[in-house]
C-alpha cells in the first residue's frame, strides 16, 4: 500500500493538534447503525471496539431564533409510528405533512431535490435539510434527488434501528485508520508513506508498473491496483477519466472545554452558523456543511460567534476558550444532478486497474459509507477480473487469495 501522505486516512483522520493540545479529527463524521459498509470494514478490521452504537435514534435540536429545543426519536421497526407521537416529532407538526417526503424518499438521479420536494414547512425546514445539508455538503434545494433518496433508503426507510448514531469517541484513526494498517500489517501487507504516484505505465489492456518520485513499482502478470486518491489526482493519472469538477466546503471548529455530562452527544442547530454540535470527552466540535460563504472570513471572529452560539446552546461560560478552526475547501464534490454524472464507476478499460473514492459512483452522497462501498466495488471487480471469488461471511469478512 503506497500512501502519498506522511500518514493514512486522508479526510478521516485525527492528529494531535498542538494549539489544543488535543487529538481531534480532521472533521466531524456522523456515521449511522444503518451503514452497513462501514460497520462491515470496522467488524473486519477491529475498529468496532473503537465506536459506540447508540441504544436509540434520538437527535436532539435547538432552535436560535426561538430557543425552543426539541427531540426527535424514532421508533426502532419499519413502520414510523414516530410521526404519530407529537413528543417525538418536529414541534407544531403534524403526522400527515411528513407523508409529503413520500415524492423524496422515491426519487432518481437527474433531478433536483427543489424540484421533487418543495421544502417550506417546518418539516423539510427543521429536519429533512438539516439531515440533508450534512449529509449532500450542499443546499439540499441543489442536491440530487437520487443521491437524496439513497441516503434515506439507507436510514429512514429502515426505521430508527438504521438510523442510530455511531460515535467516535477515540477519533477517526483510532476507529478507521489504526485498527486498518495493523489488520493489513498482520496479513503480511507492506505499507509505504510519502509515496505520491506520478503516473501509471499501461499495456493495451492492463496496468504494468506504477512511477513515483525516483521510483518504479513493476505489477506482476496476477497484480492489481485499486487507486485510491482524490478525482483531480485521479484525473491527472488516468488518461481520459471523467470526474467531478465542482467541490463543496467543509468548516469544522474546535474547542477545548468539558461538556457537561447531560448534553447530548449530537445536537442539530437551526438559525444559526452552527450546524451541527458534537461533543467529545474535553472538548466541543461544530461542523458547518456547504461553508464557502465563509471562505476568507477572519477565524478569530468567526470562532467568537460560532462559541457564543455553543454557549448560549450549552449554558457554558461565553468567554472564548482555545479554539481552532480547520476549513477544507475541497472537502466533496458538488451533489448536483450534473456533477453526479461525472463520477465514473470502479471499472477501468484497464483490467487489472479498479477507482475507489467516496465520488466514484456509488449511488450515496460523499461519505464515509459511500467511500467503503468504493472499496469493496473495487475489489469485486479485481477479483472478477481474475476469476476469483468474493466470498462474504456471515460476519462480513471477505476472503480471498488474490494477491493485488
Amino acid at each position: 500500500m503506497f500512501e502519498s501522505a506522511p500518514v493514512a486516512g486522508g479526510r478521516c483522520r485525527s492528529y494531535m493538534d498542538p494549539v489544543l493540545g488535543r487529538v481531534i479529527d480532521n472533521g466531524n463524521h456522523l456515521l449511522l447503525s444503518g451503514n452497513s459498509a462501514a460497520l462491515r470494514f470496522l467488524a473486519v478490521t477491529g475498529g468496532l471496539a473503537g465506536v459506540t452504537i447508540c441504544n436509540s435514534a434520538e437527535y436532539a435540536f435547538v432552535d436560535l431564533n426561538s430557543l425552543e429545543r426539541w427531540k426527535i426519536r424514532l421508533n426502532t421497526g419499519i413502520v414510523p409510528w414516530w410521526i404519530f407521537d407529537e413528543s417525538r416529532r418536529v414541534p407544531g407538526t403534524h403526522a400527515l405533512e411528513y407523508l409529503r417526503l413520500g415524492s423524496l424518499f422515491s426519487a432518481r438521479g437527474g433531478a433536483t431535490i427543489g424540484d421533487v420536494c418543495k421544502m417550506i414547512g417546518d418539516v423539510e425546514q427543521r429536519l429533512i435539510h438539516p439531515f440533508l445539508l450534512a449529509a449532500l455538503n450542499i443546499d439540499p434545494q441543489f442536491g440530487d434527488a437520487g443521491l437524496a433518496a439513497g441516503v434515506f433508503r439507507a436510514s429512514l426507510l429502515r426505521g430508527g434501528g438504521a438510523c442510530r448514531p455511531i460515535i467516535m469517541l477515540e477519533g477517526l484513526s483510532g476507529a478507521f485508520v489504526e485498527p486498518a494498517i495493523r489488520f493489513l500489517t498482520h496479513h503480511g501487507a507492506e505499507f509505504q508513506t510519502g509515496r505520491r504516484l506520478r503516473s501509471i505505465e499501461t499495456d493495451t489492456d492492463r496496468v504494468s508498473a506504477l512511477r513515483f518520485n525516483g521510483a518504479e513499482f513493476v505489477l506482476g502478470p496476477d497484480e492489481a491496483v485499486v487507486l485510491a486518491v482524490p478525482p483531480r489526482e485521479a484525473a491527472r493519472i488516468v488518461p481520459g477519466l471523467i470526474v467531478p469538477s465542482e467541490y463543496r466546503s467543509i468548516l469544522n471548529a474546535h474547542f477545548v472545554c468539558e461538556p457537561s455530562a447531560h448534553l447530548p452527544p449530537i445536537t442539530g442547530v437551526i438559525g444559526a452558523t452552527t450546524q451541527w454540535l458534537f461533543a467529545y470527552p474535553g472538548r466541543l466540535s461544530v461542523t458547518v456543511s456547504d461553508a464557502g460563504s465563509l471562505i476568507g472570513s477572519d477565524k478569530a471572529m468567526l470562532a467568537a460567534r460560532i462559541w457564543r452560539e455553543v454557549a448560549t446552546i450549552t449554558g457554558l461560560a461565553p468567554l472564548l476558550p482555545k479554539w481552532r478552526i480547520l476549513h477544507e475547501r475541497e472537502a466533496t464534490f458538488a451533489a448536483t444532478p450534473a456533477q453526479n454524472l461525472r463520477r465514473p464507476p470502479s471499472v477501468t478499460r484497464w483490467r487489472n486497474l479498479a477507482l475507489a473514492g467516496d465520488w466514484t459512483a456509488t449511488g450515496l452522497p460523499a461519505t464515509i459509507e459511500g467511500a467503503v462501498r468504493s472499496g469493496e466495488t473495487a475489489a469485486r471487480a479485481l477479483l472478477k477480473a481474475s476469476g476469483t471469488k468474493w466470498l462474504h461471511g456471515r460476519f462480513g469478512k471477505a476472503v480471498s487469495k488474490f494477491r493485488g
